[in-house]
């Protein structure tokens, strides 16, 4: 069966090469033409899902082979030196995965772009940003080494810097634009130099070569040097994650990100951008586990930036904004059960998560779509009547990421919680489990709120067209029904395992205690919300300095901002004056002498001979001079044979 399959591995390819060429197409030939733009996107996208899914069951029927003998097509692309570098594609369980999640997500975001985006003047540009931004994931999910990886990451990157800027004439799109790609960068260098370091002791950037490199080194840590230094090489490759993913303290850019249109955040929350630095430390996982110091280190990043952005999520009013803060918060659930050693189940979140969460950003652009653009859940009310849809998917997105049961959150969630506490992580289990109840509790707020609470009567809200409900509907299926696939007879964890791996019976009662969590955040916000036996003014009002810190992210911008403008200018004008008064001083001070001396020449250049015979006279005499009183001291000058003449 696995040789059947190899045939089909082969044309994996062209997943990213379809949305690649969909982008020249619409860049070059159909920009002027809005309906062929979004038709060449949409029917590139989908025939990619296509592929990937056949690609998906080709892995599952190839079972354990595919595990242990991935299928990698490449060519040599580059060769300088010594150094020699393919460019191909790698298909295995987890790259399989990451095909079907990205397509399928960019296949539903593209089609409830049609509805949303109507009647926008960007409509080319932004279906063809949208296919190279799908691309770009699609070719760094494939890379079969580092450095292919890198130039899809950073186009990664640009795409998102384009989309969140997409409406360029507002000034908080381009902002946030800026934003995010200047602070990802600063996760980027750290990448680069990891990267760098790799070559620099294996003398390979394959993921397969490195994996088998560094297990045979470090049985002769000679050869690595130290065993601290696969310490700082997974520190800097780690960088790069907590850049794309959104981990403190790099986390800033991607609650501005809401600035773009609300499909593209769906795009970037759910299946792109933030999840790439997860994949990344997942591909890279054979490095962390060489280095306990390093996923130490990953799980207390995880796990802070999981509570950190849950409690900012609780005071947040904009829909998006409480969306994006959920975000962070599950990719720091994500990155700590990548710490803990819950490699499924960190994948097996970020595939259920991009359900779940696309789901509810998309939900979320149907309400602004409904309410004329406004944000604020207070300006809402009483939508699941008007949008029953809209309500009722967004309803089970709520239950999904809450790890209410059957929904494919509580699946995801529970096993990392689980494994977390089974190896020997229980301040992490802690710190999980009480983010669990701040995400029930935030997230059933914001739908109370906005879908349960009193109308407005100044609101006229209509359920969305079906272009926008359809893709509702399809994400919502998966939502229910995606946890599923965890389940032992399904054999997700084999699918994507790290390592050798056992199925393990179902652990009811830590199972239990992750859905009392959920079920005691969902009934706080009810009690507060619906039943109103405690007014939300009144805590704000008991309690107005946490509130304040909260509704202020820690305040975490102003002291960037604080220290920009003070450290960083302070050091600018030390620079200043070294550049002006020390670098400019030595160099116009040189070029003050040579005008001097000139001066001094040219006023000697008079034009009189007898002017010049007088200081030829007086220079000869003075070079006899020298000669007669200092001929012991200056022998070895001879002045005579200097102006041609004989000792």
């Amino acid at each position: 069966m696995f040789k059947e399959m190899h045939d089909l591995f082969r044309w994996a390819w062209l997943i990213p090469a379809l949305p690649f060429l969909s982008f020249l197409l619409i860049a070059f030939v159909t920009k002027r033409s809005k309906g062929l733009s979004s038709t060449v996107s949409i029917l590139a996208i989908l025939t990619a899902l296509g592929l990937a899914i056949a690609i998906g069951l080709g892995i599952i029927q190839s079972g354990a082979e595919i595990v242990e003998h991935p299928v990698v097509v490449s060519a040599n692309w580059l060769t300088i030196g010594g150094l020699k570098i393919d460019f191909g594609t790698i298909v295995d369980p987890l790259s399989g995965m990451m095909l079907f999640v990205v397509t399928l997500v960019a296949s539903m975001v593209q089609i409830y772009s049609l509805g949303y985006m109507h009647g926008d003047k960007g409509w080319s540009r932004y279906y063809a940003y949208q296919s190279l931004f799908a691309s770009s994931m699609l070719g760094m999910v494939l890379a079969t080494n580092l450095l292919q990886l890198f130039i899809f990451w950073e186009l990664v990157g640009l795409c998102s810097y384009l989309l969140i800027g997409f409406w360029y004439f507002k000034v908080s799109a381009r902002e946030a634009a800026k934003k995010a790609f200047i602070t990802t960068r600063v996760g980027d260098f750290g990448l680069l130099l990891g990267i760098l370091f790799l070559y620099n002791k294996f003398g390979t950037l394959d993921f397969t070569a490195l994996s088998a490199a560094l297990s045979t080194s470090l049985q002769n840590v000679a050869v690595v040097g130290t065993a601290g230094y696969v310490t700082v090489m997974a520190f800097l490759i780690f960088m790069g994650p907590m850049g794309k993913s959104g981990q403190f303290p790099l986390h800033v850019w991607l609650p501005d990100a809401m600035e773009g249109p609300t499909p593209v955040s769906a795009l970037i929350h759910a299946a792109t951008m933030v999840v790439a630095g997860v994949y990344l430390v997942a591909k890279m996982y054979f490095l962390f586990q060489a280095s306990p110091t390093a996923l130490q280190f990953v799980a207390g990043i995880g796990a802070f930036t999981a509570i950190f952005a849950a409690s900012i999520a609780i005071a947040q009013d904009d829909i998006k904004r409480i969306l994006a803060y959920s975000t962070l918060s599950q990719l720091g659930y994500m990155i700590f059960a990548l710490g803990v050693g819950s490699y499924s189940g960190s994948m097996f979140h970020l595939m259920t998560h991009a359900f779940f969460k696309a789901l509810m950003f998309l939900g979320a652009g149907s309400v602004i779509h409904a309410m004329h653009e406004k944000q604020n859940i207070w300006d809402m009310g009483g939508l699941w009547k008007k949008m029953p849809i809209t309500g009722t998917t967004f309803f089970i997105g709520v239950l999904a990421i809450s790890g209410i049961p059957p929904f494919a959150g509580f699946w995801s969630k529970d096993e990392i919680l689980a494994n977390a506490l089974q190896n020997g992580h229980p301040i992490i289990y802690a710190v999980g489990l009480f983010t669990a109840f701040l995400t029930a509790f935030y997230m059933s707020r914001l739908f109370f709120v906005a879908f349960m609470g009193p109308e407005k009567p100044e609101n006229h809200p209509h359920e969305s067209p079906l272009t926008m409900t359809i893709p509702l509907v399809i994400l919502a299926f998966f939502s229910v029904f995606g946890g599923f696939a965890a389940l032992p007879e399904h054999n997700f964890n084999f699918f994507v395992h790290f390592g050798e791996y056992e199925a393990e019976a179902m652990n009811w009662g830590l199972a239990g205690i992750s859905v009392i969590a959920g079920l005691l955040g969902i009934g706080l916000a009810y009690y507060i919300y619906i039943k109103e036996a405690i007014s939300a003014e009144s805590i704000v009002a008991r309690f107005p300095v946490p509130y304040k810190i909260l509704k202020n992210k820690y305040y975490i911008d102003e002291l960037y901002l604080w220290i920009i403008h003070n450290i960083m200018d302070g050091l600018a004008k030390i620079l200043y004056f070294f550049d002006i008064y020390i670098v400019d001083g030595i160099i116009n001070g040189i070029a003050l002498l040579t005008r001097g001396s000139a001066k001094g020449l040219r006023r000697m250049s008079t034009g009189q001979l007898q002017t010049y015979a007088m200081v030829f006279f007086f220079a000869v005499v003075v070079i006899f001079m020298v000669f007669a009183f200092g001929e012991g001291q200056l022998s070895s000058l001879n002045p005579l044979a200097m102006l041609g003449g004989v000792k």
